[in-house]
């Protein structure tokens, strides 16, 4: 019925072009034009009705069901994308009605044809990337996936695309073979690779990153070394984005994270306790033994018998006891009691070295909190209760004199 159609048209402006004294030449080349015009509007026709009608079917079907993945297909326009393909293959499928005799309208037909074949590439590119844009969505809400640097594999993908699609053009203009111009860039393979460098090492550091477990999107890492310290926002082929807590942006190379090391403070969060590691300096001229007469004095302080509640007063094999040993016991029992530290991890109050500097008391222990604010207020507690609890057992936190100590 459509062939009629266009007969009858044709036929009617071949007689009134007759008419009018047009060469039969001139009529000829006018038929072509008008049928290569009748197929375009046959092929936006069915794009139409694919768009209009098609997929708003499609789209109702889709609402209904509980699956997730399927309304990504609109929301990445895959199928958009799809029918887009329809209208330069119908074109290429009718251009020989317009186009029949190649000997008389070669050239015109195969620039025509060859701009329709990169249509049809082109097409094709849009609707694979969105395919792959899709498969990442959906990864990404996969527990398992989720966060995990696979968008470098996306773009890798998008690029490998983009490669395939640009020797078929190139191919379709010079009407060569790809093969031909596979086997020639095989030759210049070392060139691509020096080009590529970045983003080839990018792309196995990316696999190398999810396959091990290393990063996601989400985790707190620093690396010192470059003054990175912040939050990983996206991990794609060629840089990794970390937002730093002044909320800069940084951005390093993904192959980084694998040739040098890097700390990951996620592991902390889920483990549910921040590390508190804390020392003071204790002027050893003020240690002294706790004897009977030190006991009663200090015990008459109500805050230092707080403190001492629950404390060993007993030492190995009888050894005399200090100031020193009941004041970190009494620190011990405050931290273990605590309730905002986590119970199930380490804590302990030790000496370190001592040094012209004095005795270093160090505080080990677990925040329950590991947020940043209220890791921050109790670690200041906890320190603010030492230093003002030391004097109440005759011992001095020292510090280098200032011009105040020098003028007294």
């Amino acid at each position: 019925m459509l062939e009629q159609g266009e007969n009858s048209m044709i036929e009617w402006i071949n007689a009134t072009l007759t008419k009018w004294g047009c060469s039969q030449h001139l009529t000829g080349v006018i038929d072509e034009w008008v049928v290569l015009l009748l197929i375009i509007l046959v092929a936006l026709s069915v794009d139409v009705i694919l768009r209009q009608i098609v997929l708003r079917v499609v789209r109702k079907i889709v609402h209904k069901t509980s699956a997730k993945w399927d309304d990504m297909l609109f929301d990445h326009n895959v199928l958009v994308r799809m029918c887009s393909i329809v209208v330069p293959l119908i074109i290429y499928a009718l251009l020989p009605l317009a186009f029949p005799d190649e000997q008389t309208h070669g050239l015109l037909a195969k620039i025509i044809s060859r701009a329709v074949e990169i249509y049809i590439v082109i097409a094709f590119v849009r609707f694979f990337n969105s395919i792959i844009r899709m498969a990442f969505a959906i990864a990404d809400t996969r527990p398992a996936l989720h966060g995990r640097p696979i968008k470098g594999l996306m773009q890798t993908g998008q690029v490998i695309i983009m490669m395939v699609a640009a020797i078929l053009v190139v191919a379709i203009v010079i009407d060569k073979s790809p093969v031909m111009l596979l086997t020639g860039l095989g030759a210049s393979a070392a060139v691509l690779m020096l080009i590529f460098q970045n983003s080839i090492l990018g792309f196995v550091a990316g696999i190398q990153l999810s396959l091990n477990k290393m990063l996601k999107v989400g985790d707190w890492i620093s690396m010192p070394k470059h003054g990175v310290d912040g939050v990983v926002e996206e991990v794609a082929l060629t840089t990794v984005k970390i937002r730093g807590w002044d909320n800069t942006l940084q951005t390093i190379p993904p192959y980084l994270l694998i040739n040098e090391p890097f700390d990951n403070w996620q592991a902390m969060f889920e483990t549910g306790g921040r590390r508190i590691k804390r020392s003071l300096n204790i002027d050893v001229t003020s240690v002294q033994f706790a004897t009977s007469e030190f006991l009663s004095e200090i015990t008459q302080n109500e805050l230092v018998k707080q403190a001492l509640q629950g404390v060993e007063f007993k030492s190995l094999e009888g050894a005399t006891l200090t100031n020193l040993d009941l004041f970190m016991r009494s620190i011990n029992a405050y931290i273990s009691s605590h309730p905002r530290i986590n119970g199930n991890m380490t804590s302990m109050v030790r000496q370190l070295q001592p040094s012209e500097w004095g005795l270093p008391i160090e505080i080990y222990c677990f925040s329950a909190n590991v947020n940043w604010v209220p890791y921050e207020t109790l670690q200041a507690e906890i320190i603010s209760y030492i230093v003002a609890l030391a004097p109440m057992f005759k011992l001095r936190i020292y510090q280098a004199p200032s011009g105040l100590d020098i003028r007294r």
